[in-house]
């Protein structure tokens, strides 16, 4: 077995762990989960990071557990927040639920016939048969309302107010723990570093259960948090100007993911490139050397978008985002338009002025001059004139293709996906819907 702790000291992700944790990871394989709760239906980057650290803990040999929580997610987890999260509907929890599994599936394997194979576990499956006095016993009678109160999730929130339920959450969480202690072996609880308090009150949960609320018995589980990802100028990382950058292509498409990895500032990707991706040390290293060499051809960002993009998504959709950026930065030719997929073509000119026409209206333009007069509205070319001038200059294309003549067909030019037409000058881009 692969040193799992080691394993993440060079990728920088160990960010906490509990005295001992090394110890039993070298001793056996263990087993390790990973909490998310449904608070969406598709994880973003920021869980990316934390699946990574389940990634890794599956390929050094142990057992990796992805524990959904159809529970917890119906109370919400105060940590990092400076207010009470609005409840959401049992119906919206199950869809979240089951969007949130698919994915986790992309990055274990889940084998059976494998003796480290990942299991998902939900826990609502276990908090449905638990009467509210069972959990006050089975679980409120072994920690101190002053053991709770000093976790950073309560602390930052008494001020503002805190409500009796999210107060629990740590005790649900902590609860989810030993269930899985007792019930799957889990020895080893881990996530981001704004879980550490939430993760160690179910350390403390299994310590004083199985020793009798002994409070100097030795601790029998562990705990291990990964740094909160930080870009270099100190924010927070993983949003984009759209908000979150979803896993799920339809939140966020592959042509947009690409474009956020390949878009990283170079004092980023180093770092980015050690927790996001399975590459070595030594092939890591050698794409920092190629990028010093020839900064301009940007090898970190490219292989960094690369491998991300395959990773959540698919070879193909990887190629077709390489593609689509060929578009939308004037490299791209009619072929490179017509190889795209609907999905990627419209994602990449969004944003782009459109104008939307009927077929009627499109085949009654004479010429390329009329439909650019019908089309534009000032977007482009401020007058019929203007247009005339640009194209006698060489300076319109459409579908990628330089146009000179005004007079021109539409004939001669084919409706992308059967609907789009491209018009452009020189960088500067406007997309015309036929209905």
């Amino acid at each position: 077995m692969k040193n799992f702790i080691e394993e993440l000291r060079w990728r920088g992700m160990l960010h906490d762990a509990m005295p001992g944790t090394e110890e039993q990871l070298l001793k056996e394989m263990t087993g390790g989960y990973i909490g998310f709760d449904p608070t969406a239906r598709s994880l973003h980057i920021g869980n990316l990071a934390t699946i990574m650290l389940l990634k890794h803990f599956q390929l050094c040999g142990h057992k990796p557990y992805a524990l959904v929580g159809g529970a917890t997610g119906m109370i919400g987890d105060p940590s990092g927040k400076a207010a009470e999260r609005e409840f959401l509907s049992e119906e919206t929890l199950r869809a979240n639920q089951a969007g949130i599994a698919a994915q986790l599936r992309k990055f274990l394997d889940f084998d059976e016939s494998k003796p480290n194979a990942a299991e998902m576990v939900n826990n609502y499956d276990w908090f449905k048969e638990i009467g509210f006095l069972q959990f006050l016993r089975e679980a409120g009678k072994y920690l101190t309302v002053n053991y709770m109160m000093a976790k950073d999730s309560v602390k930052k929130r008494l001020e503002t107010g805190i409500s009796f339920t999210e107060f629990s959450y740590q005790l649900l969480q902590g609860y989810d723990f030993y269930w899985l202690f007792k019930n799957k072996n889990v020895r080893l609880q881990m996530g981001g570093s704004d879980q550490w308090g939430n993760i160690t009150t179910g350390t403390e949960l299994i310590r004083r259960k199985e020793n009798n609320n002994d409070e100097t018995a030795e601790y029998k589980a562990f705990a291990l948090t990964t740094p909160l990802l930080t870009k270099s100028d100190g924010t927070k990382f993983g949003k984009s100007e759209g908000g979150n950058v979803w896993l799920d292509p339809t939140m966020t498409s592959p042509f947009q993911f690409y474009q956020f990895w390949i878009n990283q500032a170079d004092g980023d990707c180093p770092r980015l490139l050690r927790v996001f991706t399975l590459l070595s040390k030594e092939e890591i290293e050698a794409i920092e050397a190629e990028h010093a060499a020839a900064p301009h051809l940007r090898a970190m960002q490219k292989t960094l978008a690369r491998e991300i993009t395959t990773m959540v998504h698919s070879v193909g959709d990887y190629d077709n985002a390489v593609a689509a950026s060929e578009v939308l930065y004037g490299k791209g030719t009619l072929e490179t338009l017509k190889s795209l997929d609907e999905a990627t073509f419209v994602s990449i000119f969004e944003g782009v002025p459109q104008t939307e026409i009927s077929s009627d209206v499109y085949s009654s333009c004479p010429s390329v001059l009329d439909l650019i007069s019908v089309t534009t509205h000032n977007e482009v070319y401020a007058s019929k004139g203007e247009a005339r001038r640009a194209l006698q200059g060489n300076a319109v294309s459409i579908n990628k293709v330089k146009v000179a003549d005004e007079k021109q067909t539409l004939d001669n030019f084919e409706l992308l996906q059967g609907k789009y037409l491209l018009i452009s000058k020189g960088k500067k881009n406007h997309l015309v819907k036929v209905l």
